[in-house]
């Protein structure tokens, strides 16, 4: 994992996880008991799906840096159709505030996307390889001369 792939990831935990928290504890108090287990499961739902999502994204990216834009988007899409799943196969349970555990998942899952934006857009990436391919004597074989002649 590259650091600025664990800055990112970090960065969009530190920003969703304090929104998740408050969205929790709001359900709690609008919906009860009930609104508290969904919205704790709404939090782990969005620190799993995310969280694992975003390190398939630094694996695939991981050696061939040009398929960045597919896997990001491929990445999400999927992130997207698996949340929809779950909001549809838990959506007449009672175990949960169904409500609760939606707003709760919309709320802390922008925080994360935001998140990420934010410190891809904010930290200082490298965009060309800091070592050299070739050697400074030989880049160029005209100075090279001139040195050995002199």
């Amino acid at each position: 994992m590259q650091p600025n792939d664990v800055r990112i990831l970090r960065g969009a935990a530190i920003i969703a996880a304090p929104v998740g928290i408050v969205a929790t504890v709001v359900s709690a108090v609008v919906a009860g008991e009930k609104g508290l287990i969904g919205g704790l499961v709404a939090l782990a739902v969005v620190a799993g799906f995310f969280g694992l999502g975003s390190a398939a994204l630094m694996r695939l990216t991981q050696d061939k840096p040009q398929v960045a834009m597919t896997a990001g988007l491929l990445v999400y899409t999927v992130q997207m159709l698996l949340i929809g799943i779950f909001v549809i196969a838990f959506g007449d349970t009672t175990l949960f505030n169904g409500r609760a555990f939606a707003l709760s998942l919309l709320v802390t899952a922008l925080a994360w996307v935001g998140g990420q934006v934010k410190q891809s857009l904010t930290s200082r990436m490298l965009y060309v390889d800091p070592v050299p391919s070739v050697p400074a004597k030989e880049a160029d074989p005209a100075k090279a001369e001139s040195r050995d002649a002199a």
